[in-house]
């Protein structure tokens, strides 16, 4: 936001409108990958800023995201999720703080979220991971979310994944809270064929119980392996549907490999409409064995028989568009432009009772039910 406190005349434009706009209120929406210069123009002087767009999130805009350059991971928007209970899928692993850390991937020296199976006794369990979400700490409604991962390789018997749920779970429970499944790999269809490194799925869950849960399942087979190297994992959702991409940052025009229409449903807890436009938290996790992978045997796990075996998660970041129909809730502090620097939101004190609030594109900190605007202003001084 320009101060023009002196009433001045300003003119803004930028050198490559296909590239940047600028508005005459100096708003910049970034449109496509490349450099251009913004220039802004007073009776007094000119001023210009070189703009360098490295992506094309089209109309979207970053409103968070984690890097995980951290020593220890936030748990002001992350918690441990711990249990050797089966999570409904009879799985055979203890879930475990130890399981998750922060830590550098030694191929490509990336600081990363990482979640780590090993084969060992804990607690009655055979193997113990790690599993972490977001859960009434981060949730939004609408929008872009993309991770950059790198799997392991899952033969056999490794299951993770990387998804949300409804952030009424604690009221409603599942499957009426809906499940959007991004991407999960290891399941047995690909263990039947051989593909596991490039079988994979997304899918979404909902129903009025466990027993009459309604599953949207779409797999494939990629042409090349998703394991052992990162890619970037993308799903666009909005009010009538939800689309997910492999590595469309490297394919522009690649096709979803899920793709579903958010159609309404006389019956409220099969309404796809209803259900998936309400705020949903984030989880990744690491599983191993149960019913997706058809393995119940930890000594048929053959993927640990080497030594433990890790997800790595180099970020996670969330985009929106500003849309009136668009929420996103989340701890401050969160710099919500430029993770990687230390700006102005970086500065305010992080407390159980803050959290940053955008609201139609505009963000707030919400402290003790209250809205506080904040706002950026740049004097220039004749």
């Amino acid at each position: 936001q320009y101060g023009n406190t002196y009433g001045l005349e300003v003119t803004w434009s930028s050198s490559a409108e296909d590239i940047v706009k600028v508005d005459q209120q100096g708003m910049v929406p970034a449109l496509k990958p490349g450099n251009a210069t913004i220039t802004l123009v007073t009776p007094v002087e000119s001023v210009t800023a070189l703009v360098a767009v490295e992506h094309n999130w089209g109309e979207y805009s970053l409103v968070w995201s984690d890097e995980f350059n951290g020593d220890k991971l936030d748990e002001s928007v992350w918690n441990y999720n711990t249990g050797g209970n089966g999570w409904g899928n009879n799985e055979l692993q203890y879930y475990c703080e130890k399981g998750v850390t922060l830590d550098i991937e030694p191929t490509t020296g990336k600081h990363c979220l990482v979640l780590t199976a090993t084969k060992e006794d804990y607690k009655g369990k055979k193997c113990t991971s790690g599993r972490v979400n977001t859960k009434n700490n981060l949730y939004y409604t609408f929008g872009k979310i993309e991770a950059r991962i790198k799997f392991p390789n899952t033969a056999n018997g490794l299951w993770p994944a990387f998804w949300q749920m409804g952030n009424d779970f604690d009221k409603v429970g599942w499957p009426r809270c809906g499940e959007t499944d991004i991407i999960e790999l290891g399941n047995a269809n690909g263990i039947k064929h051989g593909t596991q490194d490039r079988f994979f799925n997304g899918a979404l869950h909902l129903g009025s119980a466990w027993n009459t849960v309604w599953c949207d399942a779409q797999d494939i087979t990629y042409p090349y392996s998703v394991e052992d190297t990162f890619h970037i994992v993308t799903m666009i959702w909005t009010p009538t549907s939800i689309d997910m991409y492999m590595d469309r940052d490297a394919n522009p025009g690649v096709k979803p490999y899920f793709s579903a229409k958010l159609e309404p449903n006389n019956d409220a807890n099969y309404d796809r409409s209803r259900v998936f436009a309400k705020p949903n938290f984030i989880i990744a996790n690491l599983a191993v064995g149960g019913n997706f992978p058809q393995i119940w045997d930890i000594n048929k796990i053959t993927a640990l028989a080497n030594g433990p075996r890790s997800v790595y998660i180099d970020w996670i970041r969330i985009y929106q568009q500003g849309s009136d129909k668009e929420t996103f809730v989340s701890p401050s502090p969160s710099d919500p432009i430029e993770p990687e620097t230390n700006t102005a939101l970086e500065q305010i004190t992080t407390t159980q009772t803050v959290q940053k609030v955008v609201i139609n594109g505009q963000i707030y900190m919400l402290k003790d039910g209250d809205l506080y605007n904040i706002e950026f202003e740049f004097e220039l001084n004749p």
